[in-house]
């Protein structure tokens, strides 16, 4: 009986053995048929915020979607990683990704501690990891801990123990937006992980249980607590002494506040478009959490003067067309406000509200600068203001009250616009004492509606130095440098004249300046004026549209238009008489590198905001090209430099056009104010649109470039006569003296085989076989007149008006009399030329020369063309 019962007994255990084992092994096959595989983590690389350096070495800018900085395990300091194993997982080198004695410690404590705290952990780091990197779960179930085990127990047959640590230190989130201990550290300390003390260490150790409950900023004693607990740990574990422990515990929790580096002021469109750039080249994820190290050509003092230069030209315009467009809003209920200081000699009215409090309320708009301030007006007949200064505590958190008054023009100014009254709020600047303390006195401020643009480079590299896309990227990030399509207007001449120089013309010949039609086009000067025969060279300086018409109509639209396009001042042009005078869309950075390969002697030259970029690994995978440094095979000899770009124009014929544009700049020429005062060699082109709705200057030293534009997003009229010249061209001239003052006076290198020449008043530089001063007949060279025939001209192509460009509209070709013979008579036209203005017999469209008034302006129509004016 025994026996049998004994049996019957086994056999019962054996059956329920057998059974449990196949459904724990069932369990479990389905618990692991999902699990992810441990082996990414033998090449894992944790996503690493990318950087972006200025020209000196500077962080300008930090690119990520988590703030995390990686720090291989050989670098970390012993502290950190006792301050983290003591606390989160003291047996970690002994396990084998799971510790069965924590799991049974944690589970009677939470036995004996039932339903009166939080159930305590078990998890190894090495199970955080399993959780963190593989199930990305933090479900409080039993599955997902069975699951976290089993991934815990493959890591650790993969990966040695080192590895395990350095992937979590560098992965775990430890609040402030800080991943891993390397940006933790920089977060609450503004510290490198090798400077921090044992105390500081400790801290961070204290972080992985709750970072929100013990973040030191919200809740500083629960923070230190927790610090003092992992100290206590650490010498329990014998990584510090007692001694060190106590001493730790003694030190204060302050944490030094940590700005996370973002553009540096000024340079957000730069910034910006380094950012378009990479995500185009590398895609999102990579530039985001790739690592990347971007070293740029920024140049951080000229961002800023180029900063501050375009938005005084801004306010400046504003300023005097725009007129006041009063308070930014009205504080209601206010009444009588008294000062919060009364001066001497003001009236102190009896109080009804403590404006400080009030105004402190007020939004500042989008735009405002950083150096402005919100102010209520106090009294409107003596202009008493007062505001709050930022860079000055008080009391309840408010900025310091002050007083001050209104400029006397800008209360003048201000009260030609609209009135003012107690309660209103204004954007001010106030002037400052030597100290840097507010003076007594304000000038009122506005956010201009103008817009503008400035690049400014290297024209040889290409460099891009500086970069402003706008008034302000806070109120648009639109990019106006690099994003808006706008006609250059009259800046696009230069590759007009640089075509005629690469087919032989000389700077001094003559084209006749006389009225021109073709249908119902009737294209004018600026002027309105006409000069009869008048050599490129003058043509170019004045801006004279007639002359670059007859220039272009005579070496072809399809010249023009390829020169325009391989200069990458666009990427297509329709070949039409217009578009030479710059009816054509382009952007501020196009031109710049299109007259940087004038600059540099007709080579291609391609504007680039970086410099280089690096991996996570600090190996370079991508330079521009073009241009690079080769090393010998002598190590005693310097390295070699290389050029690989392209030779769009030669330089002969470069430079040509360089020493004409000098003129532009000079007395006479439309760039006057732009190159007033100015002693280096500089030369440039002003750029004015139909209806003065784009301004531009666009010009150069040898060694700096810098165009600008200005005109509204909207594109109006800027007014009658602002133009090139007085609107653009004194940003230009105060950015050029402020960014040349800094560097060498050198002149622009004369190409091998041409001489620089005088020649009346003028200087310019000649080909071998040209002759300083002479225009001859270009159409009694038989070779000319076979590569440039009038079907070339591009005339079939324009429209009957401006309205029409566009439509397709065709003419029948311009006649041959677009250049003059030695008698300074239209060739092709009769003897015996017509009257001003009026059409000669035998050529439909094309106008005889006539005399420089205003009256055969007007027998032409008197329009201004499409394009460019000035």
């Amino acid at each position: 009986m025994v026996r049998k019962l004994a049996g019957a007994s086994l056999a019962l255990l054996l059956l329920v053995g057998g059974t449990s084992s196949l459904i724990v092994w069932r369990k479990y096959e389905l618990l692991v048929a999902d699990l992810p595989t441990v082996g990414v983590l033998r090449n894992y690389q944790p996503p690493v915020m990318s950087r972006i350096y200025s020209g000196d070495g500077r962080v300008i800018a930090e690119l990520a979607a988590e703030r995390r900085l990686f720090v291989p395990y050989s670098a970390i300091p012993e502290k950190v990683k006792a301050a983290f194993i003591s606390t989160e997982d003291q047996n970690f080198y002994t396990h084998g990704g799971v510790d069965p004695l924590a799991i049974l410690r944690a589970a009677f404590t939470d036995l004996e501690m039932m339903h009166k705290r939080r159930p305590l952990g078990a998890s190894t780091i090495t199970q955080q990891v399993a959780r963190i990197m593989l199930l990305g779960s933090n479900a409080r179930t039993f599955e997902r801990k069975a699951k976290e085990a089993v991934l815990a127990i493959r890591i650790e047959q993969t990966l040695s123990k080192d590895r395990i640590l350095e992937i979590y230190l560098n992965e775990i989130y430890l609040g402030a937006g800080a991943y891993g201990i390397t940006a933790a550290a920089q977060t609450y300390f503004n510290k490198p992980l090798d400077q921090l003390d044992t105390a500081e260490a400790a801290f961070l150790g204290a972080l992985p249980k709750s970072p929100t409950n013990y973040n030191p900023y919200h809740y500083p004693d629960a923070a230190k607590a927790r610090r003092n607990f992992v100290l206590d740990r650490m010498a329990d574990t014998h990584s510090i002494t007692v001694a060190d422990a106590e001493a730790g515990k003694l030190e204060p929790l302050i944490p030094t506040g940590f700005t996370r580096p973002g553009p540096v002021p000024g340079s957000e469109w730069f910034s910006e478009e380094v950012r378009r750039q990479l995500v185009d080249r590398y895609g999102q994820n990579q530039t985001m959490q790739g690592g990347l190290v971007v070293q740029t050509s920024l140049d951080p003092k000229l961002q800023d003067e180029a900063t501050q230069d375009l938005r005084g030209g801004l306010m400046k315009y504003d300023r005097a067309h725009g007129g006041w467009r009063g308070a930014v809003t009205h504080l209601e209920g206010i009444g009588n406000i008294r000062a919060s200081r009364p001066r001497k000699g003001h009236p102190d009215s009896s109080p009804t509200v403590n404006w400080e409090t009030v105004l402190a309320t007020v939004a500042r708009p989008a735009g405002m600068l950083p150096e402005w301030r919100m102010a209520v007006v106090i009294s409107p007949s003596l202009g008493t203001v007062g505001w709050l200064d930022d860079d000055e505590s008080a009391a309840g958190g408010l900025g310091a009250p002050h007083n001050g008054t209104l400029n006397g023009d800008d209360m003048a100014w201000m009260r030609t616009y609209k009135s003012i009254k107690p309660g209103d709020v204004l954007m001010v600047e106030p002037t400052r004492t030597d100290t840097g303390k507010p003076g007594s006195t304000v000038r009122i401020r506005q956010i201009p509606q103008v817009e503008g643009a400035l690049v400014s480079m290297d024209p040889t590299t290409g460099r891009v130095l500086a970069l402003v896309g706008g008034w302000s990227f806070e109120s648009s990030q639109f990019n106006r440098a690099t994003q808006a399509l706008r006609q250059p207007g009259s800046s696009f001449k230069p590759i007009v004249y640089l075509a005629g120089m690469m087919q032989g013309i000389s700077p001094s010949q003559k084209f006749a300046d006389a009225p021109y039609s073709n249908g119902n086009w009737h294209p004018n000067n600026y002027e309105m004026t006409f000069g009869g025969p008048t050599s490129l060279h003058d043509a170019l300086r004045k801006s004279l549209n007639l002359v670059t018409i007859r220039l272009a109509a005579h070496i072809g639209m399809s010249t023009v238009a390829k020169l325009a396009i391989e200069l990458h001042e666009v990427d297509a042009m329709p070949k039409v008489l217009p578009a030479a005078l710059g009816a054509v869309e382009t952007t501020v950075l196009r031109e710049s590198g299109a007259y940087a390969s004038i600059a540099s002697g007709g080579k291609e030259v391609l504007p680039s905001l970086i410099d280089d970029v690096q991996d996570r690994d600090g190996h370079v995978i991508w330079r521009p090209a073009g241009l690079g440094v080769q090393a010998g095979s002598d190590p005693n000899q310097p390295p070699v430099l290389t050029d690989t770009r392209k030779q769009i124009a030669d330089p002969a014929s470069a430079f040509q056009v360089v020493q004409m544009m000098e003129a532009v700049l000079k007395p006479g020429g439309t760039g006057r104010q732009a190159g007033a005062g100015i002693d280096n060699q500089i030369a440039g082109k002003t750029g004015t649109t139909s209806d003065f709705r784009d301004a531009w200057f666009a010009g150069f030293a040898p060694n700096l470039l810098t165009v600008v534009w200005v005109g509204y997003d909207n594109p109006q009229s800027l007014g009658e006569k602002q133009d090139g010249d007085t609107v653009a061209g004194p940003i230009w001239n105060r950015f050029m003296k402020a960014a040349l003052a800094d560097r060498p006076k050198v002149d622009f290198r004369v190409p091998d085989g041409v001489t620089v020449m005088r020649y009346g008043d003028t200087i310019d530089a000649f080909k071998p076989g040209q002759e300083p001063g002479a225009s001859r007949n270009l159409f009694a060279a038989k070779t000319v007149v076979e590569e440039l025939g009038a079907g070339d001209t591009g005339a079939e192509n324009l429209p009957d008006a401006e309205s029409d460009m566009g439509n397709g509209a065709s003419l029948a070709p311009i006649g041959p009399g677009a250049s003059l013979d030695d008698t300074g008579r239209e060739l092709g036209s009769p003897a015996n030329p017509a009257q001003p203005g009026v059409t000669p017999a035998g050529q439909p469209g094309v106008l005889a020369a006539g005399s420089p008034n205003k009256a055969a302006a007007a027998a032409s129509g008197g329009d201004i063309g499409m394009g460019g004016l000035y």
